[in-house]
């Protein structure tokens, strides 16, 4: 009987791990690329405005 409640002790472990991963993904919403993607080209427009802007250049 000892040896049951051992084997179950990482089964309980592993089916509450589950429930709390899907409890808290419940709320996280799927973000597209564009935030991330206008980020960027802000970063190049700037990237670009240093180059070309740079005494001696």
């Amino acid at each position: 009987m000892a040896v049951l409640a051992w084997l179950l002790i990482p089964f309980i472990a592993a089916v509450a791990a589950g429930l709390w991963g899907s409890w808290a993904n419940r709320t996280r919403r799927t973000r597209g690329d564009g935030p991330e993607l206008d980020g960027y080209a802000r970063f190049r427009e700037a990237m670009e405005k240093s180059r070309t802007g740079a005494p001696g250049a």
